[in-house]
């Protein structure tokens, strides 16, 4: 082990990430492949080890399952009370959070990770109140099955034929502090399944007929296994990365494949899978851009591009490098990824070109140290159908070169304006500066061209004998040779440098345009707009049309924007799309498959579901897309599919909330109209009744029954009137009639509907003088005060004062109906204009009143809310908006504030 010096940029990471983690819990999930393995005894027993160093140990929450074992080693470790939550008139005992962070233990045990949290509890799943727990500095001990991890649980449910419906999103397992893997053969866990150590009787009987078979044990064993080993490896790589090992540490067998454009490489690619597939092994193929070589022609991208592909069929993990040196790079590369073996193919070119330019296989194995280096031919049996023709270079045009020699004439007539006043030396220099402005802006062949047109101008023009290309100092000879080389240098670096800089900015596209994608995609909800944006930023990468297709009506595709021309217009593109939608691979223009589409079409894929596809049409100039523009396609197709299917599951939320709210209210509805409804027919059953059995009633008990059946009927009346109303309100279905009408007349037909109720009560009226019409409807503002008035009778005590008034506001009119009754509890001012709600101490009512209140004045575009009165009672107040010019008044007296009882 060779341990170099560390990184001072990743020690500060690694620094600043310990003082974020220095205030977090540690995470330790004891995970299993199933069922009976043994995880919640293996966290006891780790539990109680922790105790006895003194450490604070709570049980928070621990499933035994009838177990007598596992029961027996929970016994002297302090436990938490459970808490009770109602739900659907049955208790649930549910882990107690707030309790356990009010008792702050060192190390809290939680089984049971991806359990699901009865409704109305803080979090929906247990995994988020261990996160809570984690942030208040507490560690956790806890436990879970790999059928319950959120990737793996489609490939469970292939297994097993059974779906898992509770999991645990992958980055909580990735981000666990330690992974322990509790194993058991398949053999031993059916034995205790058998002695009914796993399940009761009757359970374990069905339980080995189904999920409990042999194979399926076998299957999700390998499947805990590998996703531990992948945790171990992360830990690994850390490790590795925070001590600065340069070393690869050869634990497991990793294949790196080094490709370029040339025909060779699609075999090299093959062999290298035949090579991986024997030693079970992981293998990545690479190609290294550097600005050293040069720039690839169309031919060359398009062949590197095929053969990039080609490893992503056959199973490898593709990416593009950057770097100065390319053997530098790839050995770099293949430290960082712990790489034991690399692959390359062997050269093709003469001899005199690695002595000239150097030899990239003579890099890789100076620099692999430990690596090993395999040089192959690829699949010879193909040999024959291949023809390893010379990679075409990309050319200068004949403009580039007509160029070059121009700018020799303009040099040439510049240097003999300073013949004769200058030296030779200083008309060298002229030279020189016109062949480095050629290769930066035409590029090597130009350049070298006009080298040697600069050397052979200085010898014609300025040296002796002038006009001919003889030379009478044999000096000169050395002088030509220096000037060609420092030229030909010039020219070259001057080239290196373009491409450098090309280099560097197609990268910092590739980062721009990541970044704004990152960036404008966290704040979408719609698929529209993330449809738009990602149609923009594709179209800017290939300079042509893109365009969204999402899934409408019986799964048929619709453009979005719709307004992009000629994508997907004809039936065949059509098809072509709707394929790719409902096959999840790529097609159309540029790939095997349908490849006579006039667009490609890449699917989005989240898991084993296609949230919609991506048709692009790039411009001929860039055709064929090299493989970072590919790249960035994919990178920014990623980041759609990631924004789509988030807003996905935010709708499927919503839609999961309102249909829960729906059927609370249709329970809360039921509950409370039944027990209306029951009510009054038994009152109305019973007099009925008094009345049948009754052979001769005295006349006031006729009238007494008869005022019993009246009353409950109204009653009824009532309850089935703010039903309809509620409803009617809800979906806009009462249209409002709005009218100038004077406050103080709707108070009074109020009070006036009210006379029998609020006899023998004492009600203030409070009118400013100022107040003015109001445009509104005067029926259903009647029904407001009605209600809040009845609220009022129902709460308050019979002598106590009700109290009526109205002001005028900025843009409107406020009405506030107050009482001196008990008032509201704390956290009830928003709850009681909630439908159905009725406070503890509510009288008989529906829970109707005050919802029909909130809707009637929304519905006029004011406010109302509820205030707790000094010392007590509660008052309601609402506000009118005053829209508009109301017609003049009629000419009366004026009418000054006045108070009446």
């Amino acid at each position: 082990m060779s341990q170099g010096r560390p990184d001072p940029d990743r020690l500060l990471r690694r620094v600043a990430g310990e003082q974020a983690r220095g205030g977090h819990g540690r995470l330790k999930i004891f995970f299993g492949a199933s069922p009976g393995v043994g995880k919640t005894y293996a966290m006891l027993e780790a539990a109680r080890k922790a105790r006895a160093t003194g450490a604070d140990v709570v049980i928070g929450w621990v499933e035994t399952h009838g177990r007598a074992e596992t029961a027996a080693v929970a016994e002297g470790i302090p436990r938490l009370s459970p808490r009770e939550v109602e739900y659907r008139g049955v208790s649930l005992r549910e882990f107690d959070l707030d309790a356990a962070l009010e008792r702050r233990p060192a190390l809290l045990l939680l089984d049971e990770l991806a359990h699901t949290n009865a409704p109305g509890s803080r979090h929906a799943k247990r995994w988020q109140d261990a996160q809570e727990l984690l942030d208040a500095g507490i560690d956790v001990y806890t436990t879970l099955n790999v059928q319950h991890v959120e990737s793996l649980n489609d490939l469970v449910n292939q297994i097993t034929g059974v779906a898992v419906r509770e999991t645990i999103p992958d980055h909580v397992l990735d981000e666990a502090d330690e992974v322990e893997f509790v194993d058991l053969p398949p053999e031993a866990l059916l034995e205790r399944l058998a002695e009914g150590k796993v399940y009761l009787p009757a359970q374990a009987a069905q339980a080995a007929r189904e999920f409990f078979r042999r194979g399926n044990l076998i299957a999700l064993r390998e499947l805990a296994l590998r996703r531990t080993a992948e945790h171990v490896e992360a830990d690994m790589a850390d490790y590795r990365r925070d001590h600065a090992i340069d070393r690869t540490w050869p634990v497991a067998e990793r294949i790196l494949v080094c490709v370029r454009p040339h025909p060779e490489s699609p075999r090299l690619v093959r062999a290298a899978r035949r090579m991986a597939a024997r030693l079970r092994a992981e293998w990545i193929v690479v190609n290294v851009e550097s600005p050293s070589q040069p720039a690839l022609s169309a031919e060359e991208r398009q062949a590197l591009a095929a053969t990039m592909k080609l490893a992503e069929e056959l199973g490898a993990d593709t990416k593009t490098l950057s770097g100065e040196n390319v053997g530098a790079t790839l050995v770099g590369y293949a430290r960082d990824r712990n790489v034991s073996k690399i692959v390359v193919g062997k050269p093709a070119h003469a001899r005199w070109r690695d002595r000239v330019r150097g030899s990239l296989l003579d890099d890789i194995v100076r620099q692999s140290g430990e690596i090993d280096v395999y040089f192959i031919a690829g699949d010879k049996a193909q040999a024959a159908t291949v023809r390893p023709t010379p990679s075409p270079r990309r050319r200068s045009p004949l403009r580039s070169y007509l160029w070059a020699a121009i700018v020799v004439v303009l040099t040439s007539l510049v240097c003999q304006a300073m013949f004769g006043r200058f030296d030779n030396s200083n008309l060298i220099m002229v030279y020189l500066l016109g062949v480095c402005f050629v290769a930066v802006r035409y590029g090597r062949g130009p350049s070298l061209m006009a080298a040697c047109l600069s050397v052979a101008a200085f010898d014609f023009f300025f040296v002796p004998p002038y006009w001919t290309f003889a030379v009478s100092d044999t000096q000169y000879l050395l002088t030509f040779g220096v000037m060609l080389i420092v030229a030909l240098l010039i020219g070259t670096l001057a080239v290196r440098v373009r491409d450098q800089a090309e280099a560097a900015r197609r990268r910092e596209q590739r980062t721009q345009v990541l970044y704004s994608v990152n960036r404008e995609m966290a704040g979408l909800r719609t698929p529209d707009e993330i449809a738009r944006l990602t149609s923009r930023h594709v179209t800017e990468v290939v300079r042509g049309p893109a365009v969204l297709l999402l899934p409408g009506p019986e799964r048929t595709l619709v453009a979005s924007p719709p307004d992009v021309p000629g994508i997907a217009a004809d039936s065949r593109d059509s098809s072509v799309a709707q394929w790719v939608f409902d096959h999840g691979q790529r097609a159309g223009q540029g790939t095997d498959t349908l490849p006579g589409a006039s667009a490609t079409y890449l699917p989005l894929r989240s898991g084993e579901r296609t949230l919609g596809v991506l048709a692009l049409r790039p411009d001929v100039s860039v055709l064929p897309l090299s493989p970072d523009q590919l790249d960035l396609v994919e990178a920014v197709a990623a980041q759609a599919t990631a924004a789509l299917d988030r807003a996905r599951l935010a709708a499927e939320g919503e839609e999961a909330r309102v249909t829960a709210e729906r059927e609370r209210l249709r329970s809360t509805l039921l509950s409370s109209v039944s027990h209306d409804l029951r009510t009054p027919l038994a009152a109305i059953t019973g007099a009925a009744s008094a009345l049948l059995q009754a052979r001769a009633p005295e006349v006031a008990e006729r009238r007494e029954l008869a005022a019993t059946i009246y009353e409950e009927a109204e009653r009824l009346n009532r309850l089935v009137a703010n039903l309809l109303d509620m409803t009617r309100l809800e979906s806009a279905a009462v249209p409002l009639k709005r009218d100038w009408h004077s406050i103080e007349e709707i108070v009074g037909s109020a009070l006036g509907r009210l006379d029998e109720a609020l006899a023998g009560r004492a009600v203030d009226t409070v009118m400013r003088p100022d107040l003015p019409l109001v445009p509104m409807d005067a029926v259903l503002v009647e029904q407001v005060l009605v209600n809040l008035l009845e609220n009022a009778i129902k709460y308050a005590d019979p002598g106590s004062r009700l109290r009526v008034s109205a002001r005028p506001e900025e843009g409107g009119v406020g009405v506030e109906v107050a009482d001196e009754g008990p008032g509201l509890k704390p956290g009830d001012e928003e709850r009681v204009f909630e439908k159905f709600y009725r406070g503890s101490s509510a009288p008989r009512g529906f829970g109707l009143g005050l919802a029909i209140c909130r809707a009637i004045v929304t519905a006029h575009g004011g406010r109302i809310w509820a205030e707790n009165r000094t010392p007590h009672g509660v008052a309601f107040r609402f506000t009118l908006p005053v829209e508009g010019t109301p017609p003049p008044p009629p000419v009366s007296e004026p009418v000054g504030e006045h108070q009446s009882s």
